[in-house]
């Protein structure tokens, strides 16, 4: 052990030396100061590994005991391979709550996927950076018995697949075990340009045409939440990628809310249009709400072959959109709920014939209403008639996007307005 440890010295000097141009400019991400600020996790108990170096992290990850945290320092961290976590109940955090200043870099990994959760449950992935990933970002490996994952205040920076994504679960095991009761809150989806050909040789003109990218990708989910997020510029070579937020093959029971959705292809999909032979439905029980989802050219929010879910009090921008798709409702969405969304640009695209309710929601030109709708701040700015105080009380919607109390007569949209004007 002191000869690895030694080894392990001389390589980490060695790793710094390399890394110091990079880490000499700290990620430096979109921000307004409107957007979800995370609550600061408790400090850790059990066990606790601190690692300074990319040896340490990958050590680390072999030596923690369940429910152990690894604390990263601050740095920018040069990964060379794929990493995985496989241990029940373990947090990776950085040490000093930063998110930006720890970043795990896959620029230089031979591997296409960088950071993986498998055959274990309740980890935790929280305060830091990854970046520059060909494939996948996180990669919740549901298809070996990942669960209860939980990502937190995290920044996932230029990944051009899927930022986070959660693969099919096999047919075999789908009876005993779906990925479940995993939590995505308060991070950050940033690309600073479209995909190009370049960035993944797997997208080729004959394939996805350079579109094959999104935020979250997951198949099979129960009870997720997916909340307090932000994405930005998750965009396809033509802007056709697929959703911000796409959830698939019989998912059940999730909660998308209070998510922040800018400038990109798709902002939150329930299903699409492709479906294998044993999957009937794609999304069940699920629930959209209070969402902020601004210029998204393919469609703003879709429901396609779902089943009692509910689309509520959201706003979408986009007063010229390429295909007119602000909300879009297509094939199968029996006990389907639309209720007191606020569009800004097209009305809704009915495209389906189930038995579906639609109530309460207000299309209008709102661009001058909002406090910044360039920004993507699509809080109200002034008391707009027909909209504040015109939507009709609902169960599960009784807070806004800011988390205010709704009152007796709440307004359409995701921004109750007498709650207070949100800054530019």
């Amino acid at each position: 052990m002191p000869i690895r440890r030694g080894l392990l010295a001389i390589a980490a000097a060695l790793t710094v030396l390399i890394g110091a141009a990079a880490w000499a400019q700290p990620l430096n991400p979109p921000q307004q100061p409107w957007f979800p600020k995370a609550p600061p996790l408790p400090k850790p108990t059990g066990q606790v590994i601190r690692v300074t170096t990319v040896e340490e992290l990958f050590l680390a990850a072999d030596e923690v005991q369940p429910g152990g945290t690894i604390l990263v320092a601050d740095g920018h961290y040069m990964m060379p391979r794929y990493f995985e976590l496989h241990t029940d109940n373990v947090t990776l955090r950085s040490e000093s709550g930063r998110r930006e200043r720890v970043v795990l870099d896959g620029a230089r990994s031979r591997h296409g996927e960088l950071v993986g959760i498998t055959g274990c449950s309740g980890v935790t992935v929280a305060d830091l950076s990854i970046q520059n990933v060909k494939w996948n970002g996180f990669k919740i490996n549901s298809d070996r018995f990942a669960t209860r994952v939980t990502v937190y205040n995290c920044i996932i920076h230029n990944v051009w697949q899927r930022g986070i994504k959660g693969p099919a679960v096999r047919a075999d095991d789908r009876a005993r075990f779906r990925p479940s009761d995993c939590r995505v809150q308060y991070c950050l989806f940033y690309n600073d340009r479209p995909k190009t050909f370049s960035d993944d040789p797997a997208d080729t003109p004959g394939n996805f045409g350079g579109n094959y990218v999104g935020g979250m990708d997951i198949m099979y989910p129960r009870r997720w939440t997916i909340s307090d997020n932000v994405f930005i510029g998750i965009q396809g070579r033509t802007r056709a990628a697929r959703g911000a937020v796409f959830l698939w093959h019989d998912a059940e029971d999730c909660v998308v809310e209070r998510n922040i959705i800018i400038d990109c292809d798709s902002g939150i999909c329930l299903g699409n249009s492709h479906r294998k032979p044993e999957t009937e439905i794609h999304c069940t029980r699920c629930v959209v709400r209070n969402n902020f989802v601004t210029r998204c050219p393919e469609q703003g929010i879709l429901a396609d072959y779902t089943r009692d879910c509910r689309i509520v009090h959201n706003t979408i921008h986009d007063p010229n959109p390429r295909l007119k798709r602000l909300i879009r409702l297509v094939h199968d969405n029996e006990g389907l709920v639309v209720a007191g969304n606020l569009l800004s640009g097209p009305p809704m695209r009915i495209e389906t014939t189930s038995r579906i309710e639609i109530r309460g929601n207000v299309t209008a030109d709102l661009a001058q209403a909002f406090v910044g709708a360039r920004l993507g701040n699509l809080h109200l700015k002034h008391r707009v008639p027909g909209v504040v105080d015109a939507a009709q009380p609902s169960a599960d919607v009784t807070r806004d996007i800011d988390r205010h109390e709704r009152d007796a007569r709440p307004d359409v949209g995701a921004h109750e307005f007498d709650t207070g004007i949100q800054p530019e």
